[in-house]
């Protein structure tokens, strides 16, 4: 046995123990992990979590006859069985860039070349893009029209492309998952359809262009449902939610067997709550290519906790595990009157500068890399304060950038120097 996978033996067994001693080995959780990680609101989050310490005597008794009884996923054209070596998918969500863009906003590169926004991440390693979709946002962005036309500049450059479907006309996340207005009295039969179309209709629209997807998410951090309350699991009961979840699935393969499917949740924080979620949807027979987990380190913990989890996923359900969100800021200031959703240095080890920035990310990839992920994104590098790019679909014009220490791009449009994804 090699050293590599006595390790992951160890972990796996490490972890079976601790369900023991937790009672089951499906850990369902008392209560849902209460973290407020709207995009809309960002309101601050609130959670526990619980470790079970086991020793490593009993984790290498274990691993002699751990049997890991997961299959991997015929779809992904990544590898599932052995921790990763690399990390394949190289991402940044730039989903504000084309308002930016259309706003006049200017960019450089290190060097302080004047540069378009993706050819600058390309150059320090970006592989792919990742664009939200609303369905009917009054901004007049991130819907259909723009994301299409957006597409085609991502695919022209030679980038991937991962749509990210939130099934609203405005944020989604663990504590938002509002029905869009056309949708708003549907009930669970209709909203299948609706999702069915919608999610269809964007991706055959896509193929038709030439700038097919991919990859897409069936919603955005989903941890408790989507397009509540409807599609809002409740009491532990997922059936209304894997129905919604299969008919976007169906739709993508209906339209592109080898789009790659995410099922994405903020639960990087807790393995009970990950496997809470995941075993509910697989019970109720949902299929997916891709678990998709959102980590931020003020929200979601310390580093080593997030590789165990997913190290984990992986391991649990034979498939492929991608952090689609992360990000840290490079200053303690705010760049325009909306107060930010971050401020000072939120996370111990990482200065607010553009070093800590740096160094924050470069150990996110190495944490993910560690736990056997396939690859990590930034979530919205190129969103710096740009008057009228507010976060405010409703008010994009006036209601400002929350984001400008997050991005990875200063005030004056200039990237980081230190920042790389690295495989």
């Amino acid at each position: 046995m090699s050293l590599l996978t006595l390790v992951e033996s160890i972990r796996r067994s490490q972890r079976e123990l601790s369900a023991c001693f937790l009672g089951s080995m499906i850990a369902t959780p008392q209560t849902h992990c209460d973290f407020l990680l709207g995009k809309a609101n960002f309101m601050a989050l609130r959670m526990q979590s619980s470790i079970v310490a086991v020793t490593l005597v009993s984790a290498l008794f274990l691993s002699c006859s751990a049997v890991d009884g997961a299959n991997p996923s015929s779809e992904s054209d990544m590898s599932s069985t052995q921790q990763a070596v690399s990390l394949s998918m190289l991402g940044a969500d730039v989903s504000t860039a084309q308002r930016a863009l259309d706003l006049g906003a200017s960019y450089y590169d290190a060097s302080g070349a004047k540069k378009d926004p993706l050819d600058i991440l390309k150059g320090v390693g970006v592989n792919y893009v990742r664009l939200r979709i609303w369905n009917n946002p009054a901004s007049g962005y991130n819907n259909k029209t723009k994301v299409l036309s957006y597409a085609k500049t991502v695919k022209g450059k030679g980038l991937k492309l991962l749509v990210d479907f939130h099934y609203s006309d405005t944020w989604a996340d663990p504590t938002h998952q509002s029905k869009p207005a056309a949708w708003s009295g549907h009930n669970i039969s209709q909203l299948q359809t609706d999702v069915y179309n919608f999610t269809y209709d964007v991706c055959n629209s896509l193929k038709s262009q030439g700038t097919t997807p991919d990859a897409v998410q069936i919603g955005n951090e989903i941890n408790t449902g989507m397009l509540w309350s409807d599609g809002q699991v409740t009491n532990s009961n997922f059936a209304n939610l894997a129905s919604l979840l299969k008919s976007g699935y169906n739709a993508i393969k209906a339209c592109n067997s080898g789009t790659q499917v995410f099922i994405h949740t903020a639960d990087a924080d807790s393995d009970s709550n990950a496997r809470w979620f995941y075993d509910g949807i697989k019970a109720q027979g949902v299929s997916w290519d891709v678990t998709a987990l959102s980590y931020y380190c003020f929200w979601h913990g310390t580093l080593s906790n997030m590789t165990s989890v997913v190290s984990d996923m992986k391991s649990r359900y034979g498939k492929p595990v991608v952090i689609v969100e992360t990000a840290y800021p490079f200053t303690t200031s705010n760049a325009d009157s909306t107060t930010n959703v971050v401020s000072g240095a939120p996370c111990s080890g990482y200065a607010a500068t553009w070093a800590g920035q740096a160094s924050n990310f470069a150990d996110v990839q190495n944490a993910a890399r560690s736990g056997g992920a396939s690859g990590v994104f930034y979530w919205e590098p190129t969103w710096y304060a740009v008057a009228g790019n507010g976060w405010d679909p409703n008010n994009i014009g006036s209601s400002g950038d929350n984001w400008d220490n997050m991005a990875l791009f200063d005030w004056t449009g200039h990237v980081n120097p230190n920042v790389k994804w690295t495989p």
